[in-house]
């Protein structure tokens, strides 16, 4: 037990980059040290504490994480620097070996954060804990508490399919969870606080799954017989775990919205197997015509990836002309990315980067032309919007349920409450 009366009054900055899930899991860390007696460092103020949330999903997202953790530094000089999330985890000695950096942490032993600050000198040898990628199995349900409309709510992480591609269940371990109750509990506690709007987020969160068998499925149901005022939005989920039955209750639910994000990756099946996905283009497309079959005006985004090795031309066509013919919303457009420790390096077949970076503006082209598309139906719709902010005398801005942003003459009162509106 360490006595943590030394923390008392000392400032501390957060700097978070990557997923929604990282969000959650720097404000749960916020929480802790203000428990502990650490304050928010606010705007033009030094820390003496900065701690760096880091992703490492690509080589540009690893690049972004040393920038950031460089600007902190010289914003905060004097701070005790502590580096944490993904990038850490899979790289930690690359991490130490930048000038200033004093702690680096892995994925169990962020959530310990207040374990390893036993005093604040600078001066002291620079640490490194971070366990190995079999052992990590820390868990606890969280959900960001900085936005005063939109929560992000940890429901799993983790991943068990370790695509050919993907780092991150080196990063993140095996897929796990915590109880519905658990779970509920902490929902609950976001609404109390005022959150109006709660999106469930994890690493793959279609895998939840209790020693019970209660599924995500289970899940969303209990969320949706909680008390409140609020709307639930169901992160990217995997095709081949969103269930027809997870379809059929977002359509008639009390609180979900209609809005789904698929990843796709490709529209290759060749690709598929060679990223060893766990579905076909096929059954991809028949998710999107049952949610569009159901809810016509849903909103439905896509992740792709261009350049992946062993993308022929003709599997970058075979993509392209799937996606024209999906009847999708918005994609995000990502290109592949060579990471060490996967299998995909294995495959002989390479995109020159002036070739990816074509495919990606091509299919960047395309999204905003689904994008336009789909706003052009929604024209004269009734929906629900949740004011989300805006400045006196000038518009407010917010999101109706199936993520149309839209404005309107600002009313500070109508801030973080929802508003039938007609889309224009």
């Amino acid at each position: 037990m360490i006595d943590t009366s030394q923390f008392c009054g000392k400032k501390v900055a957060f700097h978070t980059l990557g997923c929604k899930l990282n969000f959650a899991e720097t404000s749960v860390i916020g929480q802790m040290l203000f428990a502990e007696g650490f304050v928010r460092a606010k705007a033009g103020e030094q820390a003496d504490i900065c701690i760096i949330n880091t992703c490492s999903v690509t080589n540009v997202a690893d690049k972004k994480c040393r920038q950031a953790i460089h600007r902190l530094m010289e914003r905060h000089p004097n701070a005790y620097i502590v580096v944490t999330g993904c990038y850490a985890q899979l790289k930690p000695d690359e991490v130490a070996q930048i000038t200033g950096v004093d702690l680096v942490l892995g994925s169990n032993e962020k959530m310990a954060l207040t374990d390893f600050l036993t005093h604040l000198d600078r001066n002291r040898r620079k640490q490194i804990h971070v366990g190995r990628t079999a052992k990590i199995n820390a868990f606890q349900p969280a959900c960001s508490a900085d936005d005063r409309t939109r929560h992000f709510l940890k429901i799993q992480d983790g991943c068990n399919y370790y695509c050919s591609y993907c780092t991150i269940p080196l990063a993140r371990g095996r897929s796990r969870n915590a109880s519905i109750e658990q779970t509920l509990a902490v929902a609950q506690e976001s609404i109390d606080r005022g959150a109006k709007e709660i999106v469930l987020t994890g690493v793959n969160i279609g895998a939840f799954e209790t020693p019970k068998g209660e599924t995500f499925l289970d899940l969303i149901k209990a969320l949706d017989n909680l008390s409140g005022e609020v709307r639930f939005r169901i992160s990217s989920i995997e095709p081949n775990l969103l269930r027809d039955e997870i379809i059929d209750f977002v359509k008639v639910s009390n609180h979900f919205a209609p809005h789904f994000h698929i990843p796709l990756q490709s529209g290759s099946n060749t690709i598929l197997r060679l990223m060893r996905r766990r579905y076909t283009r096929e059954l991809f497309a028949e998710k999107v015509k049952t949610v569009k079959r159901l809810m016509p005006d849903a909103f439905i985004g896509v992740d792709v990836m261009v350049g992946m090795r062993g993308e022929t031309p003709d599997c970058f066509e075979e993509t392209y002309a799937f996606l024209q013919e999906l009847d999708i919303t918005q994609m995000h457009v990502f290109t592949y990315s060579e990471r060490n420790n996967t299998q995909a390096l294995e495959i002989g077949y390479i995109v020159p980067q002036q070739e990816r970076k074509r495919r990606s503006e091509a299919l960047h082209r395309l999204s905003q032309e689904k994008t336009e598309r789909f706003m052009d139906t929604q024209r004269g719709n009734s929906g629900i919007a949740l004011w989300e902010s805006g400045r006196r005398g000038e518009k407010m801005f917010g999101f109706t349920e199936n993520y149309i942003r839209v404005e309107a003459p600002c009313d500070l009162s109508l801030i973080n409450t929802f508003q039938s509106v007609v889309i224009t």
